[in-house]
């Protein structure tokens, strides 16, 4: 922003949480995409007189907002799906990034005036990734496939760090004469140090994290993971970003073993919400950069027309890129090695995957990392923007395409029906701990109550229920959160009366919370979160 006084400055960061917030929340009860909305407001208060004019430091988004919100999506990602799907993902987070740098960069290099190779080649990189913050956006709207969904999220997440090495290795060649030899390497030592510090750090923490009991100490810690991953990794010439991700997945996987479960849930809230404000943040960020990259723009000495011409044709090339590499992507598991063919990788699943090529922050961001020598850098500042527009309002096809595709939607039946499975085990396990540390001395009402509510749910595990009757656990589930409902209204009644401390009452409520979304988390209600 303009240079304003402190006071005004904490004016207008509480205005745009509050824009944020309310844009948000309308957006999503009325079904439209709150990052296209976003973006349409922002575009509209970049014209009005009097709100400030915004510039992205291309720095404080590559190394101030990316790490904390790649490291959100990385603890809530599945490393066993990842895992599952590494081939897949690693076609569409390397190869396809450098298939679209050479595609889109020559694409540009034919129709931009007066523009040299290089540069073309560094807007190619530019526009390559798709962004995790816009994937996640889109793709949560559409019940889409559990396999799609972990493919396009693990393609965003690693993908940043293939196109910023491919950008730097462009923007070398603006600027000088370079060695393929020496981009060759410095991508393998991105890679190998990213990773490797990316390892170091969340092996390092999860030995810290296991020794705090307190959820304040350790939530603390956690909201600087992503920089303790980042800053080393980068000052080794390694991958920040790469880095990151992987203390992202390996702390998300090791969660369970190394913290306690207050402070899981504690964690669980605050990335929710960090990420929730930072993703839909930067898309009105985006739209308030229009009037200054306009005015940019105009300067460059290229038409109306010819940029209209223009982005036309990058838009295409950068379609066909995505799709071409998916065809081939697509028949690879069709007919290729048999390991690959088992994966079950459709053609209507390579079409939907060709649908999802959505850019965001990360494409403006990069841009404005281009040299001030870079040929038209103001046009291609304009262009990139034009580019992440685009292509947020292609993914809103996306839902409608993977409907006509007809691929299947997530099973949520089965998949409550196995939590709640899943949940019995575990007190059948817990059954038969407790009853290894019977003494005797205990009282007896309490270990008959431990006894009844885990014989129950493993009862139920062993007998399963008619196909035409409702499963115990999930009937449990359902009478359990009734009865919730009403013991908290009892003890909201309580406080009303003044008859309890609000420290007790609070305590019971945050109780009866907790038990509560477990329930949900296993019962039907759980695919609304899904």
């Amino acid at each position: 922003m303009n240079s304003m006084d402190p006071v005004s400055t904490i004016v207008w960061i509480v205005s745009f949480v509050v824009v944020t917030v309310t844009v948000t929340g309308l957006s999503r009860r009325v079904g439209w995409s709150a990052p296209v909305v976003l973006v349409v407001v922002g575009a509209i208060a970049s014209f009005i007189p009097g709100v400030p004019q915004v510039a992205l430091e291309p720095e404080v988004v590559l190394f101030g907002l990316l790490p904390p919100l790649l490291f959100a999506a990385a603890i809530q990602t599945s490393v066993v799906d990842v895992r599952a799907r590494r081939d897949g993902i690693l076609l569409l987070s390397v190869g396809l990034v450098v298939f679209t740098v050479v595609v889109v960069g020559l694409t540009t290099w034919l129709v931009v005036p007066a523009i040299t190779l290089a540069a073309a080649l560094a807007f190619g990189a530019v526009v390559a990734p798709t962004d995790t913050v816009a994937v996640t956006a889109i793709a949560g709207r559409g019940h889409l496939p559990r396999r799609l969904v972990t493919v396009l999220e693990g393609e965003s997440l690693f993908n940043d760090a293939t196109a910023l090495v491919a950008l730097n290795a462009t923007i070398a060649a603006v600027v000088s004469v370079v060695n393929p030899w020496a981009i060759a390497g410095d991508f393998v030592i991105a890679v190998v140090v990213g990773i490797g510090m990316g390892l170091v750090v969340g092996w390092a923490l999860s030995l810290i994290r296991r020794q705090l009991r307190s959820p304040v100490l350790d939530t603390s810690l956690g909201l600087i993971t992503p920089y303790l991953a980042f800053i080393p990794s980068q000052f080794l010439h390694g991958s920040g970003i790469l880095s990151v991700v992987v203390a992202g997945l390996y702390l998300g996987y090791r969660s369970p073993a190394i913290q306690t479960a207050e402070a899981r849930i504690a964690e669980t809230i605050n990335w929710r919400t960090i990420e929730f404000l930072l993703e839909n943040a930067v898309f009105l960020f985006i739209g308030l950069e229009l009037s200054s990259i306009l005015n940019s723009a105009f300067r460059s000495g290229i038409t109306v027309a010819e940029t209209i011409w223009i982005s036309i044709a990058v838009l295409i090339a950068l379609f066909l890129a995505r799709l071409l590499w998916m065809v081939g992507t697509t028949a690879l598991y069709r007919y290729g090695p048999q390991r690959l063919r088992e994966r079950g990788w459709t053609w209507p699943t390579g079409i939907a995957v060709s649908f999802a090529g959505i850019r965001g922050v990360v494409t403006l961001a990069a841009v404005f990392l281009l040299p001030e020598e870079t040929p038209h850098r103001e046009f291609l500042q304009l262009l990139a923007f034009v580019v992440v527009v685009a292509t947020l309002l292609e993914g809103l096809a996306l839902p409608w395409v993977i409907r006509r595709l007809r691929l299947p939607p997530p099973d949520f039946a089965q998949e409550a029906s196995e939590m709640q499975r899943l949940l019995a085990e575990a007190q059948s396990a817990g059954l038969e701990h407790l009853e290894s540390q019977v003494t005797g001395d205990e009282d007896d009402r309490v270990i008959e109550r431990l006894r009844i509510n885990a014989v129950f749910l493993s009862d139920a595990l062993e007998n399963p229920t008619p196909d035409d009757t409702e499963d115990p656990p999930i009937e449990y589930s359902r009478l359990r959160r009734s009865m919730i409902v009403a013991e908290r209204q009892a003890v909201l009644d309580a406080r009303a009366e003044g008859r309890y401390q609000e420290a007790a009452v609070r305590s019971v409520l945050a109780f009866l919370d907790a038990e509560e979304s477990a329930l949900k988390a296993g019962g039907s209600e759980g695919k609304k979160l899904m």
